[in-house]
C-alpha cells in the first residue's frame, strides 16, 4: 500500500493539526490550573497549621477559610480532570483521523463526536476554573471583612 505522501498523508496531516493545536492550548491551560492548585494546597496547609494553635473567633475564622480552600481544591481538581479528559479526547481525535485515512473507513461521525466531546470538556474545565476564581474572592472577602471589622463595600 505505497502511496505518495502528497496524495495520501498530507491532507491527513493537515487535518490533524487542529487537534494538535488544541492539545497545546489545553496544556498551557493545565499548567495554569496546576499552579493554582499548588497555591491552594500551600495556603490550606498554612491555614491548617494556624488553626491548630488557635481558639475562639480566630479559630472560627480559620475554619471558614479552610472550608473555602477545600472547596476550591475540589473545584480546581474538577477543572484539571476535565482539561486532561479534553486533551485525551483530542489525542484520540488525531488517532481517529489517521485511522480514517489508513483504513479508508467512514469515521466522520466518530471524529465529529470526539471533537465535540473535547470542546465540551474544555468548556467544563474553563467553567470550573472560573468557579474557583469566584470562590477565591469569597475567601478574600472574609479576610477584608475581618480586617475592617465590617463587610466590604461592593
Amino acid at each position: 500500500m505505497e502511496l505518495p505522501v502528497s496524495e495520501s498523508l498530507l491532507p491527513t496531516i493537515q487535518l490533524s493539526i487542529t487537534p494538535v493545536i488544541l492539545i497545546t492550548g489545553i496544556g498551557s491551560l493545565l499548567l495554569s490550573m496546576t499552579n493554582r492548585m499548588g497555591r491552594v494546597v500551600d495556603r490550606t496547609r498554612i491555614l491548617a497549621g494556624q488553626a491548630r494553635g488557635s481558639a475562639g473567633a480566630e479559630r472560627i475564622h480559620l475554619e471558614n477559610q479552610l472550608r473555602i480552600m477545600y472547596g476550591r481544591a475540589k473545584t480546581v481538581r474538577l477543572a484539571v480532570t476535565l482539561g486532561v479528559a479534553s486533551m485525551f479526547c483530542s489525542g484520540l481525535l488525531v488517532v481517529a483521523i489517521f485511522l480514517n485515512a489508513i483504513l479508508q473507513a467512514n469515521l466522520a461521525v466518530f471524529i465529529l463526536g470526539l471533537f465535540m466531546t473535547s470542546i465540551g470538556l474544555l468548556l467544563g474545565a474553563l467553567g470550573a476554573f472560573l468557579r474557583d476564581i469566584f470562590l477565591s474572592l469569597n475567601a478574600l472577602g472574609l479576610e477584608v471583612e475581618r480586617a475592617l471589622d465590617h463587610p466590604p463595600i461592593v
